[in-house]
């Protein structure tokens, strides 16, 4: 095993639910994320450039702030939303931000997806990190693969999940889904120059949309 791996394991700690990954925050809100992939995101953005990022999974919102953040700094400040978050319940308190429209209900709805095309926004980005079972994700690649523009990318997340490395015992989730759906999807490509800091959540999991 890879000292990689191993490092890996610690940081996301399944024995004692990662008090890592469920401690780290942005401006004091959870964001369940590894601070690598996220410096990765933010060099994929100012290259992007995109108007609008699309995120299924909200959870306590870190991560829609963060987005939003992000989109200010290479944007600059304005009302239009540029940061969707979709997820089919919401808490309470969510962080407020004038470039964040959190949306409630399934990811692959008719009536999320409904909504969701009528916001779009040229270059596109999407984030999936909702329901992390394959066949979800699965059904979110074909739907939300539609909305990435050429040269943007598709993030499928936590793809470390059933043994590659963590959770072995975690069952067909994300990994699966991709290596499943990407063969007949020749219009993406892996990046795997997106996870130069060794350390991601997401292995393979970079989609770069080529046409």
């Amino acid at each position: 095993m890879s000292i990689i791996d191993e490092f890996h394991k610690l940081y996301y700690d399944e024995e004692h639910r990662s008090p890592i990954l469920n401690n780290t925050r942005w401006h004091g809100i959870v964001l369940q994320k590894c601070p690598l992939d996220l410096f990765s995101y933010q060099e994929i953005m100012y290259e992007v450039k995109p108007k609008l990022i699309v995120e299924t999974g909200t959870l306590h919102g870190g991560s829609a702030l963060w987005l939003a953040d992000m989109m200010s700094l290479i944007h600059g400040w304005g009302k239009q939303w540029n940061v969707i978050s979709v997820d089919i319940k919401q808490e309470i308190n969510l962080p407020i931000h004038p470039r964040i429209k959190y949306l409630r209900g399934s990811s692959v709805s008719d009536e999320i997806i409904s909504i969701i095309k009528r916001l779009l926004l040229t270059p596109v980005m999407v984030i999936l990190d909702s329901d992390h079972r394959a066949e979800h994700v699965y059904k979110e690649l074909d739907i939300y693969s539609q909305f990435v523009t050429p040269g943007s990318y598709l993030i499928v997340e936590d793809t470390d999940a059933n043994g590659h490395p963590i959770l072995p015992r975690f069952g067909p989730g994300p990994m699966e889904a991709l290596k499943s759906w990407l063969p007949n999807h020749p219009e993406f490509e892996i990046d795997k120059s997106r996870e130069k800091f060794l350390l991601t959540m997401n292995p393979d999991g970079y989609l770069r949309r080529k046409t």
